[in-house]
């Protein structure tokens, strides 16, 4: 059955701005609908990285803020802590990178909470039956919200081949713990040539995975396999940047494991969950770089549903059916109807993820474009 994605393209005049656009899209999800008086909404998106600029705007977050004060909620933006080491790996640097690319509450009208805590270890533990993830490691204060809504920035990524609400909410709502369990199915590893033997991981591994040993070229630390737990702790404490992520998950599997994250953090908010999604500045990369890249496409407008199967389903056919950005990272597929995704990242089938969360019942492919 097609699930209805209302889209709303980015022209605008004296009448009408692309703000009330945005507030004009939320209304059409009937926010009143489904959330009561005082339910507490946390507002998920993705404050970006240091020198990152292809967030979603603060202004327009602003105007769903101001819809859900309306119905008396409270709101409060959030993410999660990064499993890689960057500005906002932990959340005292998580918060000051939100605060300078404008999300405050002076900004937005609403508070900012990172929702795993501290160091990423407030976490909820959510029993599933899936595949591949028995428990899901979900950030506490999205898992304890009432209610959800997603508000994403739609671009390329180098491991999803893009980045939409799925990823949004299976990997952005995750526990660095339940990061390390997608991205990852062994422990980390330690670097020898960048470790001091400063001990710093061992008094911060929870699970006695550490230890230091001799050798040659002085005291290192290393990792007991059969012993890490996988929180992934030891990455961000380490001061050196020698303990690292092994990149040695297969795509399909990484995408099903992000998938059935993302169906854990919704299981607790079935009829309890709206989803945007800003199609613009549809950068190559994911906004996890201190960076933008030119995008690939031109604008091409704002989604919302409340499928968010049936919303990267639309995003990806208006990027793939769009002419290519030539000065662009996009050196082939410029034409439109052409693949602008496998052109970018060839090895990685950015349609499993769709078709996996569609097989799991998280949502449908199909979909009715609506018109705003």
């Amino acid at each position: 059955m097609a699930s209805t994605v209302f889209i709303s393209d980015l022209s605008a005049g004296w009448k009408k701005s692309v703000a009330g656009k945005v507030s004009d899209l939320f209304e059409r999800l009937k926010p009143e609908t489904v959330l009561r008086r005082k339910d507490l909404v946390a507002v998920k998106l993705h404050f970006g990285e240091e020198g990152n600029t292809g967030f979603v705007r603060p202004q327009f977050v602003r105007k769903v803020i101001d819809k859900l004060l309306e119905l008396e909620t409270r709101p409060f933006l959030t993410d999660t802590n990064t499993l890689y080491v960057g500005s906002r790996t932990e959340a005292c640097s998580h918060l000051i990178t939100a605060f300078n690319n404008g999300f405050t509450r002076e900004v937005t009208g609403a508070p900012v909470i990172i929702a795993d805590g501290l160091r990423g270890n407030n976490a909820v533990i959510v029993p599933r039956t899936g595949k591949h993830v028995p428990e899901a490691h979900i950030a506490a204060d999205i898992h304890n919200a009432d209610a959800l809504v997603v508000l994403t920035h739609f671009k390329g990524h180098e491991l999803s081949g893009f980045g939409g609400a799925i990823k949004n909410v299976g990997m952005g709502c995750a526990s660095r713990e339940g990061k390390l369990e997608q991205h990852s199915n062994i422990s980390p590893k330690v670097s020898e040539k960048r470790c001091i033997g400063c001990g710093e991981c061992v008094i911060w591994c929870k699970g006695g995975a550490l230890s230091l040993y001799e050798t040659e070229k002085g005291t290192k630390s290393r990792i007991d396999p059969e012993r890490c737990v996988g929180c992934a702790e030891c990455i961000l404490t380490c001061p050196q940047a020698a303990i690292q992520i092994q990149w040695n998950q297969s795509i399909p599997v990484f995408m099903e494991k992000m998938v059935e994250y993302a169906a854990a953090v919704l299981e607790e908010k079935k009829g309890n969950a709206l989803f945007m999604s800003f199609v613009t500045d549809v950068s190559p990369m994911c906004d996890c770089t201190p960076f933008s890249d030119r995008p690939i496409v031109p604008n091409l407008g704002i989604l919302a549903s409340t499928d968010p199967v049936a919303m990267d389903q639309a995003a990806a056919d208006l990027v793939n059916g769009a002419p290519g950005n030539p000065v662009s990272e996009l050196k082939t597929a410029l034409a439109p109807g052409e693949d602008k995704f496998r052109a970018l990242y060839p090895a990685i089938d950015w349609s499993h993820q769709l078709a996996y969360a569609q097989e799991i019942g998280l949502g449908s492919r199909e979909y009715e474009l609506v018109q705003l």
